[in-house]
């Protein structure tokens, strides 16, 4: 007696969860949709759950592939998968210039597929709450998103500084996930405040003796949840929004911009993920119309003490540099940099592997952008003294 497979269902039900499903009834030849962000036209972000697969070799065709945001970002790409979304491992993957294809053996009933390993929003209110009990963290609240979800600010300092006025505090600043699809982000945060609030570490301790920092690990909640790549409930892209932002279409920009003018900034890193480029490498202010000596020093010395901290780091592959005064003014690192005249980068992480160091069967991941994090603490003590 013969009995047939079990049919084949997708779920996407869950925070992050984003596919259009044009066909199920084979297993080999599962048709897909990547679907844009709720209100644009952004469309690369994937993560959905295959039910009734355990021992099916699968096969999914991502139609619309070529018709993506980035479909350059598609050479040399690998899905992930996992069975229980806590190990996440690439999968064969190829792409033809126009679809996206990707194989493997189901190994249980349930399998996860994403474009990158999640960061879902319940790990970051953990994250909140676990390092709320350091006596150097306070959770500041800064005002809500389009749909009503907390903008939460780690402010960072030791409790012996917080009377102390002989010598002022470098200010700091980190912002994480303004595209919501580049999870990487938040793993990158997680891993810097672990290392920062580690009061064994001497290199966290000797930064926070010297400066302050203030910390938003979540940008763009909304999108988030609702599964986008890079825009919050009502298509705004956040950074693009930073020369004029409002209450109404980008509040989280807004009020994350209005905690910078009363603090004041002394250096700043937004972090995020590339789709093309399998390298991490920083953005500078090279556009910017004040951008002189001064600030090119200190990021080649900040770039310098990077290299030396980690061999994920590198600086041969990036973006072209815009000519002088030619900037984008709408981008949180050039308006940070330009207004407060300060140290500015945008962190860029892969979202395929670190070419440099590929690792086959995880590529870039979630605990390499952790370790990352943690080794950034170094370029920052090696710049501290200089950024005034």
């Amino acid at each position: 007696m013969t009995t047939n497979a079990p049919q084949l269902h997708i779920n996407t039900q869950f925070d992050g969860g984003a596919i259009e499903v044009v066909r199920i009834d084979d297993p080999r030849d599962i048709q897909l949709r990547i679907r844009p962000d709720n209100a644009s036209e952004f469309a690369q972000w994937f993560y959905f759950a295959v039910y009734g697969a355990a021992g099916q070799s699968l096969r999914l065709r991502f139609l619309n592939a070529s018709q993506c945001a980035y479909p350059k970002g598609w050479d040399g790409y690998q899905v992930v998968a996992s069975v229980d979304r806590q190990q996440w491992t690439r999968i064969a993957t190829s792409y033809d210039g126009t679809e996206l294809c990707a194989e493997c053996v189901a190994e249980a009933d349930c399998v996860y597929f994403a474009y990158f390993e999640p960061y879902p929003y319940d790990r970051v209110l953990d994250l909140l709450g676990s390092v709320a009990h350091s006596e150097a963290v306070a959770l500041e609240h800064l005002g809500h998103t389009v749909e009503g979800r907390p903008m939460t600010l780690l402010h960072i300092r030791r409790p012996d500084q917080v009377n102390a006025t002989a010598t002022p505090l470098r200010k700091i600043w980190l912002i994480a996930r303004q595209h919501p699809g580049e999870t990487m982000a938040s793993w990158f945060i997680e891993g810097f405040l672990e290392r920062l609030l580690d009061v064994d570490d001497p290199l966290a301790r000797a930064l926070l003796a010297r400066c302050e920092f203030y910390v938003v690990p979540h940008m763009n909640p909304d999108g988030a949840v609702r599964g986008n790549l890079r825009t919050n409930a009502v298509g705004a892209n956040l950074n693009r929004e930073w020369l004029e932002p409002t209450v109404e279409r980008s509040p989280e920009v807004f009020w994350v911009r209005q905690k910078m003018l009363a603090t004041g900034v002394d250096l700043s890193l937004d972090v995020h993920g590339d789709e093309g480029l399998p390298y991490n490498f920083l953005v500078g202010t090279e556009g910017r119309a004040s951008f002189g000596p001064r600030i090119d020093g200190l990021q080649k010395e900040f770039k310098a003490a990077w290299l030396a901290a980690s061999p994920d780091f590198q600086t041969t592959h990036g973006y072209p540099l815009p000519a002088p005064g030619q900037g984008n003014k709408t981008l949180a690192t050039n308006w940070v940099g330009q207004q407060f005249d300060c140290l500015a980068f945008t962190i860029e992480m892969p979202f395929k592997d670190n070419a440099d160091l590929p690792d086959p069967v995880v590529g870039w991941n979630g605990e390499r952008s952790r370790k990352l994090g943690a080794s950034v603490l170094q370029p920052v003590l090696a710049v501290l003294s200089k950024l005034r």
